[in-house]
């Protein structure tokens, strides 16, 4: 999956609501809903808009930042770009791969100035580290209060550079941390797993689905029933989309390879992690990565894919998504451009419903990070540097983190009278709802963070409240969501959410965080890579729109022979090895706590 599903994700910490709506994510997600007061909030509430720093910087600094999880080219506008002048008196310019295309990237690193702020892959970062581009901060960063709050994270992490493994420097410091453990689960919602509209599969009897053919039977039944929406367009039960196709560290198609958790197997480039910890290639026909194309085939056959989904973009699924055109959702994020409190109330919200055949993997709490890595460019000048350290500090506290999880108070939330923290507008992010002036104006979701990713992972707490940022797990929240739904929801399933009936029917596999720095592909191994990706992809598509059985696994032999022939098997073997380090370290996280 590509870089831009964490946009999503971010918004989605704000937006997203139903508890079992159940990604990131991103990235991501990672929180959830957003929710009407059950009580008045106080009219009082502080209203501040991060001028904590207002006066502190006189002259408007503008950053340019190297960005791979942006979606966004250019400098940020709206909102947020208010909070980040009054804050820090500076200015984003984002420099995104996504938009302008990878090659940008060597463009840069070849010119030896990648950017002033960059965000990138762990891998790469690493490189980037030995090239010369990111600086040693190791002098100002233990300064930074609210970055040493994660201060064992950071350490361990820069031990693992090449080079650096007695950590006496600092260059990075890892995305997404939170203060809990390498091997727990926080989260009452894993990041995939089947979500249907619960109106419609409680209109089926909620029967129990034992396997994906039995899936395809309910979808193809809502379809039946339902064939357009309520503004009378095409809805279908799977609509897909190209444009994440190859990222994070997996090769294939991204709607694909999610899915294949759904099983307890994690892709790991051209690699399967299955869930006895054995490797198998991708392209093993008793592998989950046949099994999901082939069930999206079946379901293409069946009438039930949208026929755009081998050309549309990821703005044309948001629109089905937030219009009802979608039946089925897999990301837990998704849930955030349909579930609305009002929804959850009247039980057309999207919920997690179990396939008993299913064994689903998950990612614990990401103690250590999600894998990218925040660095200062090595050419930045002692002004910016200055800037750029109080702007990461400012980015990992109480103040920001509730900027970019729960929003503007006043606006989509407010502090009730007992201190709690309750929700507003819920539809700010699905109707792009016009911002106060006060707050620059424009639409809400225009204005949110380009910067795509954040420091400190929703799940963590807010010392301002004692809860979660992620308002999924505010008490208010809970308050708010004990819906019709979600009692029926929890008399079928006998459980109190996802993640509960999936511990109590032994039907999670749930993977330690680790640290560690993969080695990086050799310009050979990177050359087959990329050939073989493109033709995976290529013929994943076409397979996925295959008229027959014989005609899909004659596509199937046929993309597997011309990888073959470019030298894939040369690839399984180098990701087995280098994969195999990071799964001994996931077992000795594991036998740590055991």
């Amino acid at each position: 999956m590509k870089l831009k599903r964490l946009i999503s994700l971010l918004l989605v910490a704000l937006m997203v609501t139903a508890i079992a709506g159940c990604a990131k994510a991103n990235q991501p997600a990672n929180t959830a809903p957003t929710t009407a007061p059950t009580q008045a909030p106080s009219s009082s509430g502080d209203t501040s808009k991060g001028n904590t720093s207002k006066g502190k910087f006189d002259k408007l600094i503008t950053i340019d930042n190297f960005n791979v999880a942006a979606n966004y080219q250019g400098v940020q506008s709206g909102w947020f770009a208010k909070v980040l002048k009054d804050a820090l008196n500076i200015e984003l310019n984002i420099i995104a791969p996504q938009v302008a295309g990878n090659a940008i990237y060597q463009t840069r690193v070849s010119a030896g100035n990648l950017g002033d702020l960059v965000l990138l892959e762990r891998a790469d970062f690493a490189d980037c580290v030995a090239n010369g581009l990111i600086r040693d901060i190791s002098d100002k960063i233990y300064d930074c209060k609210n970055l040493m709050v994660f201060k064992e994270q950071i350490e361990t992490y820069n031990k693992t550079i090449p080079g650096n493994e007695d950590g006496k420097k600092i260059y990075g410091i890892p995305v997404e941390m939170t203060n809990t453990s390498p091997v727990t689960l926080s989260e009452e919602v894993i990041y995939s797993s089947p979500m249907l509209r619960w109106d419609l599969y409680k209109e089926l009897g909620m029967p129990e689905i034992k396997d994906l053919d039995g899936l395809l039977d309910v979808l193809a039944e809502m379809k039946e029933r339902y064939p357009t929406n309520e503004d009378g367009d095409p809805a279908y039960p799977f609509s897909l989309w190209p444009d994440w196709d190859g990222g994070d560290n997996m090769m294939g198609i991204a709607n694909v390879v999610q899915l294949t958790t759904w099983y307890g197997e994690k892709i790991k480039q051209s690699i399967i992690l299955k869930p006895d910890n054995t490797f198998t290639p991708l392209t093993d026909k008793n592998a989950a990565y046949y099994k999901i194309l082939k069930f999206l085939n079946k379901a293409q056959r069946r009438g039930l894919v949208d026929p755009d989904s081998g050309t549309q973009t990821w703005e044309n699924i948001v629109s089905k998504m937030t219009s009802g055109r979608i039946y089925l959702m897999w990301y837990s994020w998704q849930v955030g451009f349909w579930n609305s409190l009002e929804r959850l109330q009247n039980g057309t919200a999207f919920i997690f419903v179990p396939v008993m055949d299913q064994l689903y993997y998950a990612d614990a709490d990401p103690y250590y990070g999600t894998g990218r890595i925040i660095g200062v460019g090595s050419q930045v000048d002692d002004e910016k540097y200055e800037r750029i350290m109080a702007f990461l500090d400012w980015y990992a506290s109480p103040e920001a983190c509730e900027f970019q999880h729960n929003g503007i108070k006043g606006f989509t939330y407010e502090v009730g009278a007992d201190g709690r923290y309750y929700v507003k507008n819920d539809n700010a992010l699905m109707d792009n709802l016009p911002v106060p002036e006060e707050w620059g104006g424009g639409g809400y979701n225009d204005g949110f963070n380009k910067f795509n990713q954040w420091i400190v992972h929703s799940i963590s707490t807010n010392p301002n409240t004692g809860e979660p940022y992620s308002t999924r797990y505010w008490s208010t929240y809970k308050e708010a969501t004990q819906t019709e739904m979600d009692r029926e929801w929890k008399e079928r399933f006998n459980a109190e959410f996802p993640v509960d009936w999936m511990k109590k029917n032994n039907k999670l596999l749930i993977s330690p965080n680790v640290c560690i720095t993969l080695p990086s592909d050799t310009p050979d191994i990177s050359v087959i890579r990329n050939q073989c990706e493109e033709i995976l992809e290529d013929y994943s598509w076409r397979m996925i729109f295959a008229k027959s059985d014989s005609e899909f696994d004659a596509m199937w032999d046929q993309m597997v022979k011309e990888m073959n022939g470019l030298g894939f098997q040369k690839l399984v073997e180098f990701d087995t090895e280098i994969y195999t380090m990071e799964l001994e370290a996931k077992k000795a996280a594991a036998a740590s706590v055991n």
